[in-house]
């Protein structure tokens, strides 16, 4: 296994501006040092964490799914003076696209390099959506063949993945059709046997999610919390009291401050209004936003309107809510020590309108981290590329397509596209002549003549396209290794951690592929890493 890391032409503007602490850089509290690694582990020293409280929700919301040893010690740690980095996704099926595990993954790197330099505890954290209810954007995955297989039928009612049920057989026929998908392997039998057992303990998406995580990654101590957890939205009250105490100024300053993202020219990442309260009323396990109107917080679907006192003792009673967007980096800030968040480039867009949000309740935004950006490079693909004598690298800058042109270019049968092209010209050229001889004897006859030296040259084209698809024909071995490479680096047109889960390479190179993974020695620095695997 090698790792290879390269600098690939920016298609985020906004995130190429961060990494060079360019005009986005004001929108943060620090920028991409390691003196601003140090800078806010001074300033957590005034952030006040109800630890041992902390502790016992995360304990008692993993012990189902068994605390490791790495588990325990990161608890424990916690417990009296660890910092945490923290990332966070939905629960998708089959872990979701592999850039939830490139969080992860990124989440352990982070946390130990930082322990290392700062000489202090810092331990891995990821926060799962579970009270994220677009079912639709998670009940699904695409195959080998890059055909997207979905579980269930599309929901009506938007309930959060942590209260919506699974069907164990309906699952367990979904898991195993994808599973064919793969190809049969050694490893194949077993892997698919350990999926379909977590399965059978499962009982909601989350659920299901955090056995497969857990199991990938419990070596590494990576502790969990799912945002709708009983136990954490108790814990969370105080805060969502603030919130709500400050919902109309955090809603100001949010939308002042996208509205200026969007004069640097920037796409708009939320769409925030003055009026939102930019919480969710949760009922049943659907959740409903609530808007501030003439000093109450309503919501008309679900017949409910609150005035702030109200609705804080709602929550004391009930813990009725749960965050949006722009609140949950905040309250992830207000239950966490959060030295560092790991994101992608659509929360780098959100994170940026938070900075004064933050600031009203006397806090900073922490570091933000770009996850990593990882493609694999399959032994296949690999022997593909040394045939082509292109780099992964060209692949991933989308020149594939320059390449296959470039290809077909030279096999292409360039002497008789020349002999067809003469003969149109002298077909041009003889019914220029016969024109002329019909004019000079008053026949009219042009729009015959016309007619018939169009459907010539459209035979003509006729046989050049056959022409063409017999020497593509005739070399199709050779143009299939395009589409091979394409298909497994860049499917659907982007990058194979947006369409794959890691299930197909680990059915490939064996169930410990994710720890040799985790061990490599990455420089997170906006650059791509390619493995070769």
């Amino acid at each position: 296994m090698k790792l290879e890391q390269v600098e690939l032409k920016a298609t985020n503007p906004l995130l190429a501006s961060y990494m060079a602490n360019g005009d986005l850089a004001s929108f943060f509290h620090y920028n991409q040092t390691q003196e601003a690694f140090e800078q806010r582990l001074q300033d957590l020293e005034k952030h006040p964490v109800r630890r041992a409280q902390l502790v016992n929700v995360i304990r008692q919301f993993m012990a189902p799914y068994g605390l490791s040893e790495q588990d325990k010690k990161h608890l424990a740690e916690l417990e009296q003076n660890a910092v945490t980095v923290v990332g966070g996704q939905q629960a998708g099926l089959l872990t979701g696209p592999l850039y939830s595990v490139h969080k992860a993954i990124t989440v352990i790197v982070l946390a130990k390099q930082q322990r290392e330099r700062l000489g202090i505890p810092v331990v891995p954290v990821f926060w799962i959506a579970g009270e994220d209810h677009d079912i639709d954007e998670i009940n699904h995955t695409f195959t080998n063949t890059l055909v997207k297989t979905t579980y269930g039928e599309n929901t009506r009612v938007k309930k959060q993945a942590s209260y919506t049920e699974i069907d164990e057989r309906q699952l367990t026929e979904w898991v195993t059709d994808v599973f064919k998908t793969f190809g049969e392997t050694a490893y194949t039998s077993a892997l698919l046997d350990d999926v379909l057992v977590e399965v059978r303990k499962s009982t909601n998406f989350t659920d299901f999610f955090v056995r497969l995580m857990h199991g990938l990654f419990k070596e590494h101590g990576l502790l969990m919390i799912d945002a709708a957890n009983r136990g954490l939205r108790e814990y969370e009250t105080p805060y969502f009291e603030q919130l709500i105490e400050h919902s109309e100024q955090i809603a100001k300053v949010v939308t002042a401050r996208e509205a200026h993202l969007v004069d640097l020219g920037y796409p708009m990442p939320i769409g925030a209004t003055e009026d939102a309260a930019n919480l969710f009323y949760t009922e049943d396990g659907a959740r409903y936003l609530l808007t501030r109107k003439d000093g109450k917080f309503i919501n008309l679907a679900a017949n409910v309107q609150f005035t702030a006192e109200q609705l804080k003792e709602e929550v004391r009673t009930n813990y009725c809510l749960s965050n949006n967007v722009v609140t949950r980096p905040i309250m992830q800030d207000c239950v966490f020590p959060v030295l560092s968040f790991v994101g992608g480039p659509g929360e780098l867009a959100y994170w940026s309108t938070l900075k004064e949000g933050f600031e009203i309740l006397n806090m900073k935004v922490p570091v933000f981290t770009p996850r990593l950006n990882i493609t694999f490079i399959t032994s296949h693909v690999q022997a593909l590329l040394e045939d082509l004598q292109i780099s992964a690298k060209d692949v991933l800058e989308g020149k594939i397509e320059t390449l296959r042109q470039a290809f077909k270019e030279r096999v292409y049968d360039r002497e008789a596209k020349q002999t067809i092209e003469s003969t149109k010209r002298l077909l041009d050229q003889q019914y220029e002549t016969l024109h002329e001889h019909l004019i000079q004897n008053d026949l009219h006859l042009n729009a015959i003549v016309d007619k018939n030296l169009t459907f010539h040259k459209a035979q003509l084209d006729f046989m050049l396209r056959k022409i063409e698809q017999e020497v593509l024909l005739k070399h199709e071995v050779a143009m299939r290794r395009f589409d091979d490479v394409e298909h497994e680096v860049l499917p659907l047109g982007a990058f194979q951690e947006r369409t794959f889960t890691p299930y197909p390479f680990l059915n490939t190179y064996g169930p410990d592929l994710i720890e040799k993974i985790v061990t490599l020695d990455y420089t997170i620095d906006g650059r791509h890493h390619i493995i070769y695997l």
